[in-house]
C-alpha cells in the first residue's frame, strides 16, 4: 500500500504538471543545492576523488559565454578573443557546517603576473551574515596567480609559481602566512596539470578543492530548515602571455556567475542551499521557489493612475513596508531580503555630518499585476514633505526592474531604474530612465498626490501628512512577451526621505530599500506574477463572514517547503498545523502576532512522504481568544 500511495501521488503530480501552462512551472536560475555527504569525510587535497563529489550538484562557467540570469556576465580585459576558452565546473558539498567547493578548470595556458586582470584564477565572495551592517557586506575570497607588487615578489611570473589567497580571511599583502583562524575559515588545495607561467607546452588545467567555515560567516546549514549561502564567482582566463610570442593570440577575459566581484556586491548572487535532509543519497533536490508572489487583479477594474489610491483594488492588494531604522522589519522580508535590504543616511546637514532623524521615512508599497502590466501603489507617511535640487534630500521612490531580453554592457540582464519625487507644489518630478519611459515610450504611467493638510516646503515649519502615488508599468516594453511568458519579475524598490529644517544642521536625507538599492547592486527580489493567486476582496468566495480568508498554498503541488497564505481582518495570533490523511500531525508552526491584511507563513520541508496533506490555519485575537479556523489541502511530490 505504501508503494501504491507513492505511485498515485506521482501520477497525480504528473497529470497536474502536464495540464499546467509554462508559467505554472516557475523556474529560477540563481540557486544550487550543496548536498550533505551523509556523514562521509572529505580530504582537502585537491584531488576530488571521493565518490561524494560525483554525486554533487554542479554549475559551469565558460569563458565569454552568457550564464544564468539575471546577474551573470563576462568582460574582455585585453588582447583578442581566446581560441581556447576556459571551462570551469563547480561542485558543492556540505560536511557539518562547512561548505566544500570543488572546481575543475580546463585551460591550455596557465599563469599570472603582477598586474590586475592579468592572471588565471577565481574571484569570489560570500556575504557576511553575521555582520551587523545591512545589506550584509561581501567577504572577498580571491584565489589566483596574481602576485601584486605589494607582495614584495620580484618574480611574479616564475615557473610553477603557486596561487595566492587574498581576501577577508587573509592578511594583506599576499604571501603573508595565514593564522590558525584564517585557515579554519577558508583553506584550499590546488593540483595543476601543466606548467604555470610557461607556454612552451600546452597545459591541461587545474583543480581546486576548498572549504569555507560557514559558522564564521554567520550561516548554519545544520539547522533542520537549513540556510541560504550568498556566493558569487568570476573565472579569470588569460592565455598566451608567458611569453607573448604572437600578440594576436594573447587574450584576457573574466566570466562570472551572477556577480563579478569579491569586495563589491554587484548585480546578483548564487543562492547556495543546504539542509541536513538533502544529501548525496536523498534523490532529486527540492525546487527553490520565488521570493514572493505578486497577485493577479484580473477580476478587478484597473486603477486610473491618478495618484489617489482610492480604487477598491488598492484596499485588497498586498503590500510591503519600508521604515527607516526598523531592524525588526527586515526579518519579515522573504528569501534573502533580510540580508539584501538596507538603508543609508547621507551627510546633507551642511557640516559634513548627519543629524538626528526626527521623523523616520515610512511607506507602504502595494503591488499586483493585471494583463501585461505591473501596478504599484505608494502610501507615504511624512511630516516634512519637501522638494529639493539635491538627490540625497528628495522625497520619492526609485523602482528597479530587470529587462527580460536586453543585456547590459557586462552581458547581464539590463536593469531599468525609474525614479520619481515630489516637486514644487506637490507636482511629480521624474529622473533616471523614468522620464524617457514615460514621455517617449509611453511604457510607464505615474502620478502623485499630496495627502490632505500637506504642503511642500523646505523648512519643516508645517507638519505634513505625506503623499500617495500610483505607477503602472507596461512590461511588454521591458522585453516580456504578450501574456508575460514565465511571469518572473526581478525587482526592488527604494524609499527616499529628505527632511529639511532651520537651522540646516538639523536636516537629513535617508534611503531605505527592499532587496537591492538600485539595478546595479545585489540583488533583486525574484518574484512570480502568479495568475492563480488572485487579489482577494470582501466578496471573494474564500472570505469568511468575519472578513478572514484562506488564499491557498504555493506551490501546489509542492516538492519541498510550502507557503500558506491567508487574509486577516484585524491583528491576530496565527498558527498552522499540517496533517496526513490519517489525521496525524506532521508539522506545526506559529507566525505569532500578525497585522491585518494578506499574510503568509512558510512551512519548510514539512512532509515526510509524498501524498495529500491537510492543513489548518488557526486564528486567535490579540488576547488569545479563538476567532476562526481556515482549512485547505495540498499535494506533495517526491
Amino acid at each position: 500500500m505504501k508503494h501504491a500511495g507513492w505511485v498515485t501521488a506521482l501520477m497525480t503530480g504528473a497529470l497536474l504538471c502536464a495540464a499546467l501552462p509554462a508559467w505554472a512551472q516557475f523556474q529560477r536560475y540563481d540557486y544550487i543545492w550543496a548536498r550533505t555527504t551523509d556523514g562521509a569525510a572529505l580530504t582537502l587535497d585537491g584531488q576530488l576523488n571521493e565518490p561524494q563529489w560525483a554525486q554533487a550538484e554542479s554549475l559551469v562557467i565558460t569563458t565569454r559565454q552568457d550564464g544564468p540570469i539575471p546577474g551573470s556576465g563576462w568582460k574582455d580585459e585585453g588582447g583578442f578573443v581566446s581560441s581556447d576558452p576556459n571551462r570551469g565546473v563547480f561542485r558543492f558539498l556540505v560536511v557539518g557546517n562547512q561548505l566544500w567547493l570543488g572546481v575543475t578548470v580546463r585551460d591550455s595556458s596557465l599563469g599570472g603576473s603582477a598586474l590586475f586582470n592579468r592572471f588565471d584564477g577565481l574571484l569570489m565572495s560570500l556575504k557576511g551574515h553575521n555582520d551587523t551592517y545591512r545589506p550584509a557586506p561581501p567577504r572577498e575570497h580571491f584565489m589566483s596567480w596574481w602576485w601584486p607588487p605589494e607582495s614584495g615578489d620580484t618574480n611574479p611570473t616564475a615557473i610553477n609559481k603557486p596561487m595566492s589567497m587574498i581576501g577577508y580571511w587573509r592578511t594583506w599583502p599576499p604571501g603573508t602566512p595565514a593564522t590558525a583562524q584564517q585557515l579554519q575559515a577558508w583553506d584550499a588545495r590546488v593540483v595543476v596539470n601543466g606548467t604555470v607561467n610557461s607556454d612552451t607546452l600546452s597545459d591541461r588545467g587545474y583543480t581546486i578543492e576548498m572549504r569555507f567555515d560557514l559558522g564564521l560567516n554567520g550561516y548554519d546549514v545544520t539547522d533542520a530548515d537549513g540556510d541560504v549561502v550568498e556566493w558569487n564567482c568570476s573565472l579569470y582566463d588569460m592565455d598566451n602571455f608567458w611569453p607573448i610570442t604572437n600578440f594576436f593570440r594573447f587574450s584576457v577575459c573574466r566570466t562570472w556567475v551572477q556577480g563579478p566581484w569579491g569586495n563589491a556586491a554587484w548585480y546578483h548572487h548564487v543562492n547556495v542551499l543546504a539542509r541536513p535532509s538533502v544529501t548525496v543519497n536523498s534523490g532529486a533536490t527540492p525546487v527553490y521557489g520565488p521570493d514572493m508572489d505578486i497577485p493577479n487583479a484580473a477580476n478587478w477594474a484597473a486603477p486610473t493612475v491618478d495618484g489617489f489610491l482610492t480604487e477598491p483594488v488598492w484596499q485588497s492588494a498586498p503590500s510591503i513596508r519600508l521604515t527607516y531604522d526598523d531592524t525588526a522589519q527586515l526579518s519579515t522580508y522573504p528569501g534573502v531580503g533580510p540580508f539584501r535590504s538596507g538603508q543609508y543616511q547621507a551627510p546633507v546637514n551642511g557640516n559634513g555630518g548627519t543629524a538626528f532623524i526626527a521623523d523616520p521615512g515610512d511607506a507602504i508599497v502595494k503591488y499586483f499585476f493585471k494583463g501585461d502590466s505591473l501596478f504599484l501603489g505608494f502610501d507615504v507617511n511624512d511630516q516634512v514633505v519637501q522638494t529639493h535640487s539635491l538627490l540625497d534630500r528628495w522625497d520619492g521612490f526609485s523602482l528597479s526592474v530587470n529587462d527580460r531580453v536586453a543585456k547590459g554592457p557586462d552581458r547581464n540582464l539590463a536593469g531599468h531604474k525609474m525614479t520619481f519625487y515630489v516637486g514644487a507644489g506637490g507636482t511629480l518630478k521624474t529622473a533616471d530612465e523614468l522620464t524617457f519611459l514615460r514621455d517617449t515610450l509611453g511604457a510607464v504611467r505615474v502620478n502623485l498626490k499630496l495627502k490632505p493638510g500637506t504642503t511642500v516646503d523646505t523648512t519643516g515649519i508645517d507638519t505634513d501628512a505625506g503623499y500617495t502615488a500610483e505607477m503602472a508599468i507596461n512590461l511588454r516594453q521591458f522585453g516580456y512577451p504578450a501574456g508575460l511568458g514565465d511571469h518572473a519579475l526581478y525587482w526592488s524598490v527604494d524609499l527616499m526621505d529628505g527632511d529639511s529644517y532651520s537651522p540646516i544642521t538639523d536636516s537629513y536625507g535617508t534611503r531605505r530599500w527592499f532587496f537591492r538599492e538600485w539595478d546595479g547592486t545585489d540583488g533583486p527580489c525574484v518574484a512570480f506574477m502568479n495568475p492563480s493567486y488572485q487579489v482577494a476582496g470582501v466578496d471573494d468566495g474564500g472570505m469568511t463572514t468575519s472578513g478572514y480568508a484562506l488564499l491557498g498554498s504555493y506551490p501546489n503541488p509542492v516538492q519541498s517547503g510550502a507557503v500558506i497564505r491567508y487574509a486577516l481582518a484585524e491583528a491576530s495570533l496565527v498558527d498552522v498545523e499540517v496533517f496526513d490523511l490519517q489525521g496525524r500531525t506532521v508539522a506545526s508552526r506559529s507566525a505569532g502576532l500578525q497585522a491585518a491584511g494578506q499574510r503568509e507563513i512558510r512551512m519548510p520541508q514539512f512532509a515526510p512522504a509524498a501524498g495529500m496533506y491537510l492543513y489548518r490555519v488557526n486564528i486567535r485575537n490579540a488576547a488569545g481568544a479563538r476567532v476562526t479556523t481556515l482549512s485547505g489541502k495540498m499535494m506533495v511530490l517526491r
